[in-house]
């Protein structure tokens, strides 16, 4: 399936693109990031939170080939 994923913030400078379509046949979220892992090595040391269709999803969450978000930690005020 092909997954569209978003990138921002410090997330988006490390992998050097706002947005990129994976095709991943994998199941879950945590065998994405394993992926991307790889890809971007860089990730592994950033602190995130991944959005599925606009809701936060955990490492267990099965993949539907919706739109993901890779969320770094946001400052509020």
């Amino acid at each position: 399936m092909n997954i569209p994923i978003k990138y921002f913030g410090l997330i988006a400078e490390i992998t050097q693109c706002e947005n990129e379509t994976i095709d991943f046949s994998e199941a879950s979220l945590k065998e994405l990031l394993s992926h991307l892992y790889l890809k971007y090595p860089k990730l592994k040391d950033q602190e995130f939170q991944v959005a599925q269709d606009q809701e936060l999803i955990s490492s267990e969450t099965k993949l539907t080939g919706k739109e993901l978000a890779l969320l770094p930690p946001f400052a509020g005020g």
